[in-house]
Formats: structure tokens, C-alpha cells, sequence
């Protein structure tokens, strides 16, 4: 699977049924070339638009189903939108 269908797909998480966006970028490890966490961006600052300034980032280990439309994780409540650094 390439980056750019991995991109299309669609987050949602099964313990609240929440969709949580498409996914933005992946991290890896440069030394295995194994995926590490996927990088969801998060919710809009106004609206839903106006740019981003936080994105969820998802441990690989936390994604139960790769489908061919969306992708399904299972992540508690701890899981916030992590702010970006600028």
C-alpha cells in the first residue's frame, strides 16, 4: 500500500464511534522501515477551518482493521489532540 491511498482513507475510532479525520503522514523507523504511529490532523481552530494546530498521533499497535475505505483504531479517552510545535 502506498502513502498516497493510505491518505485517503478515512480514522474512526471503535470506542466511541468518532471519526477522527483522514490520515496526514506517517512515522517510521528509519533503521526496520516498519511503521510506527500515522499522524491524524486535528480538529479545525474555528469551524472546522481556519488550519489546524493540534493532530492526533496514533501507535501502529492501536489499529485494529485496515479496510479499503476507512481504518479502525481502538484508543481511549487519554488520547487528545497532542499540539503541534511551531
Amino acid at each position: 500500500m502506498r502513502l498516497c491511498e493510505f491518505k485517503d482513507k478515512q480514522v474512526i475510532n471503535l470506542c466511541d464511534c468518532r471519526v477522527l479525520g483522514c490520515v496526514g503522514d506517517i512515522i517510521f523507523n528509519e533503521c526496520t522501515g516498519k511503521i510506527t504511529d500515522i499522524i491524524v490532523p486535528g480538529p479545525g481552530r474555528v469551524c472546522g477551518i481556519f488550519g489546524r494546530d493540534s493532530e492526533y498521533i496514533i501507535p501502529w499497535n492501536h489499529i485494529c482493521k485496515i479496510g479499503p475505505d476507512i481504518i479502525l483504531v481502538e484508543i481511549k479517552d487519554d488520547c487528545k489532540p497532542q499540539r503541534i510545535p511551531i
